[in-house]
């Protein structure tokens, strides 16, 4: 058992090794990261960039250069973080709620089609609403949870539904800090830097999909297991890991009609929980095997029981009349997966659409996934899978205006009035759609080097994120993929993951430093 365990260790670092490796090598080398003219993208970088790096550059020299403003800055960052940090944060939310009042803009893809059909009950009555949903029924729960707001709310404007994804997004953060503090509570002021760094330039609050919308439940799932695997053994104990495995059945079985693939983060917390029980099963208790079982049982108990009151209501909704025949089959986005960059392709989207049968399209899929992969090879396969995972995860706009129709009105604003200046920093012909790019680049750059340099340390939490991280990838290298959106899902992983290893991260960098310099590594700055 113990070899068993060893082993599994052993597979989930070596693909974690090589997929972070090459995610965080594109993210280095991504073209949102050039200042100046950008030929991929047909954009310049402005002022705004240029001030950015020069103000970086030059505080990074003065606090080489001169201790009493290095003094100052650590007495505000460092000193008094926590107050800083905090701070910081509440800056953030209300930039957030600023940028929503004045910024709205309506999107044309799936998330327009969602509020649309949600809005009106005359709009599912539509031949191209009924057969969108018949088409794509995995959107069919979300829809009907936005149109369960809409008649209960009275509020039916994309902006009320911007502000409701905001809130979903923040508590999400608020969770992921709980996490923190459950974990490694002296890692909180850090992590409040890194989530309001995130926030900041975070413009998918405006997008009410299920890609932000899951974001609370992951981390609840995330928060779940850090109470039930960290609780100090008391007489309360079996209560609060009682409380949290019916909480973590609860968030599975919403992230599930959801967002499906969102669900990887729970099987790695059983993955790396069997290897964890394989490596002590010289050890085990009747104590510790019943505690196992009663967390085990409640969980599934509070999932089965939840989901199937959703299901229920989803499969016995009268909003819409959708043929159900229509589905779209999972092999469908097996075989778009190995096509062009690995994601969505019109072509076999059109066949889903004009084919009526499951059969017929589960036919078609397994034919063109197998006539592409014949024409790759191995070696082909195995070029196009590492390109995938560059289109996959690269990019730290998280696939920002790389959907169809993704936003309804002019995607060139003028210059008049503080909305419009807004959009310039988020629509396609923005004057400072370039600026914004770099800027979340320069971010999702430094999260990921931070998960980098801390890679030594080793603890069950820190693996389950990484096994979560793994699946994800995998996953969207088997199945559609080809933009980074579908990370958007798995952020709490990265945040939580980040922050638990920016301590020793820092370390590392401080050992650079002193043998770039000469010097022996002083303990003071460990």
């Amino acid at each position: 058992m113990h070899l068993l365990a060893d082993f599994g260790h052993r597979i989930i670092n070596i693909f974690w090794r090589i997929l972070f490796l090459l995610t965080l090598f594109f993210a280095w080398t991504s073209s949102n990261l050039k200042i100046g003219d950008n030929w991929v993208f047909g954009t310049s970088t402005t002022w705004v960039t240029t001030t950015f790096v020069i103000s970086a550059l030059a505080i990074t020299i003065s606090l080489i250069a001169y201790p009493k403003f290095r003094q100052i800055m650590k007495n505000i960052f460092i000193t008094h973080q926590l107050w800083t940090a905090s701070i910081l944060l509440i800056l953030v939310v209300i930039w957030q709620i600023i940028f929503v009042t004045y910024v709205h803009p309506v999107s044309g893809f799936d998330a327009g089609m969602l509020h649309y059909a949600a809005v009106n009950p005359l709009h599912v009555l539509e031949p191209g609403v009924n057969a969108y949903y018949s088409i794509n029924q995995n959107n069919l729960p979300i829809m009907l949870v936005m149109r369960w707001l809409v008649v209960h709310t009275g509020q039916s404007s994309w902006q009320f539904f911007d502000y409701l994804t905001l809130v979903l997004v923040d508590i999400s953060a608020i969770i992921n800090l709980l996490t923190i503090i459950v974990v490694k509570r002296d890692s909180l002021s850090i992590g409040i830097y890194m989530h309001a760094a995130w926030l900041a330039i975070f413009p998918s609050i405006l997008m009410p999909y299920s890609d932000a919308w899951v974001l609370p439940f992951v981390s609840m799932t995330l928060l779940c297991a850090a109470m039930i695997g960290y609780t100090k053994k008391s007489p309360s104990s079996l209560l609060i890991r009682g409380i949290f495995s019916i909480l973590l059945g609860i968030s599975a079985a919403f992230i599930y009609p959801l967002k499906p693939s969102a669900i990887i983060p729970i099987i790695a917390m059983v993955i790396v929980a069997i290897l964890n029980w394989f490596a002590k099963t010289k050890h085990w208790t009747w104590n510790g095997t019943g505690i196992t079982l009663l967390v085990t049982l409640l969980t599934i108990g509070a999932a089965g029981g939840t989901y199937a009151v959703i299901n229920n209501a989803v499969q016995n909704q009268t909003y819409i009349k959708i043929n159900k025949s229509r589905v779209v089959p999972a092999i469908h986005f097996a075989a778009i997966a190995v096509y062009g960059e690995g994601g969505y392709s019109e072509k076999q989207a059109v066949a889903m659409a004009v084919l009526q049968t499951k059969d017929q399209k589960v036919a078609y899929s397994k034919k063109m996934l197998s006539k592409r992969l014949k024409e790759l090879g191995p070696l082909g396969y195995l070029k196009f899978i590492v390109l995938k995972q560059r289109n996959n995860t690269a990019d730290g706009t998280f696939g920002w205006l790389k959907e169809g129709h993704f936003f309804r009105e002019n995607q060139k604003p003028s210059q008049h009035g503080f909305a419009n200046k807004l959009k310039n920093y988020i629509f396609l012909y923005g004057t400072h759609i370039a600026d914004f790019r770099f800027l979340a680049q320069f971010w999702w750059v430094g999260l990921l080097t931070i998960i980098a340099l801390g890679w030594g340390e080793q603890m069950n939490f820190r693996e389950m994120l990484r096994l979560s991280l793994v699946g994800g990838f995998i996953f969207l290298l088997l199945f559609e993929g080809g933009r980074s959106r579908y990370l958007i899902q798995y952020l709490p992983c990265f945040l939580l993951l980040a922050t638990l290893a920016s301590k020793r991260s820092w370390h590392t960098i401080r050992l650079l430093l002193d043998r770039f310099n000469g010097t022996k590594p002083n303990p003071e700055n460990s």
